[in-house]
């Protein structure tokens, strides 16, 4: 029985191990206080990905400070992926037990407990790979960003790496793709489109399928309605969200379609590391708490 028990523990300490070894370095995570990182490692899993295939690698997004988000956007994305954002310090307990609960009815990892922060820290450092190491390594990460960062800069940062399309990166560069306008021009509607597609953009495409899109938008403005951001009476909504849509394998990406407008988003300008950024203008506070009905 000692034997076991020691055998083990093991065990254990060597996954330990190896789960810390795979964490970035807490400077990495640090330096993100200055400097807009010019590559994340899931733009770099995504060209891996097209060159295997084949396929053209693409990779358009625009930086812009989070003063030139539309706050519809910033609501819709709050209200849709993370309603408790300003109210915990990068992981949702409640959300991780509901995911736990869901993995075992379904016999596998599925998508849902990720903070806003956590998705964040996949997006920077880690893969789409659904694992356990993933899941703690996320976990750690989550805690140094908000130790380091604040809740403005982690959703500036957010806004401008999460992937929205094949080759999409960012609010700006999506908004000027779906709907040929900078991101600081969005109305609810076309934030709740954009939101809608977070969980997996390149399947809750208008591009790839524009019912998967308009039932996972109509979600989004419900979510923003219940939140109090917009009137549900003028949404037009019933008086229960529609359904989530279904976490389903990724699929391989459309050939690139006609942007909306006839230039596509210019290159990218990011700051090489350990270079800072071009000064941008001040960004607006982030609307707190107190600031945001339904937000908790």
């Amino acid at each position: 029985m000692r034997r076991i028990f020691l055998g083990v523990l093991l065990v254990l300490l060597l996954y330990a191990g190896w789960v810390v070894a795979g964490l970035p370095s807490r400077a990495d995570v640090r330096a993100l206080v200055r400097t807009n990182p010019a590559v994340t490692s899931l733009m770099r899993q995504r060209e891996a990905e097209a060159r295997k295939a084949h396929r053209p690698v693409r990779r358009v997004q625009v930086w812009v400070p989070i003063s030139s988000v539309s706050r519809h956007l910033i609501h819709a994305v709050i209200a849709s992926e993370d309603q408790k954002f300003f109210g915990h310090e990068g992981v949702d307990w409640d959300a991780i037990k509901k995911s736990v609960e869901a993995d075992r009815a379904h016999g596998r990892l599925v998508r849902g407990g990720s903070t806003i922060t956590q998705q964040l820290a996949k997006n920077l450092f880690f893969t789409t790979e659904k694992s356990i190491a993933r899941k703690l390594r996320e976990l750690v990460v989550a805690r140094w960003l908000e130790d380091e960062l604040g809740k403005k800069r982690i959703l500036e940062l957010y806004l401008n790496v999460i992937e929205w399309g094949d080759g999409i990166y960012g609010a700006q560069a999506a908004a000027q793709r779906y709907y040929g306008k900078p991101a600081s021009a969005l109305d609810p509607e076309e934030a709740a489109g954009l939101a809608g597609m977070i969980p997996n953009p390149r399947r809750i495409n208008p591009l790839v399928d524009k019912r998967k899109f308009a039932r996972a938008q109509r979600r989004a403005l419900w979510l923003m309605a219940n939140a109090g951001y917009i009137e549900q009476s003028a949404a037009g909504l019933g008086a229960e969200p529609p359904p989530v849509e279904a976490d389903e394998d990724e699929p391989e990406p459309p050939p690139p379609a006609p942007a909306a407008t006839p230039v596509e988003a210019a290159p990218t300008p990011v700051a090489e590391p350990g270079v800072e950024p071009a000064a941008t203008p001040e960004a607006t506070p982030t609307p707190g708490p107190e600031a945001t009905p339904g937000v908790r």
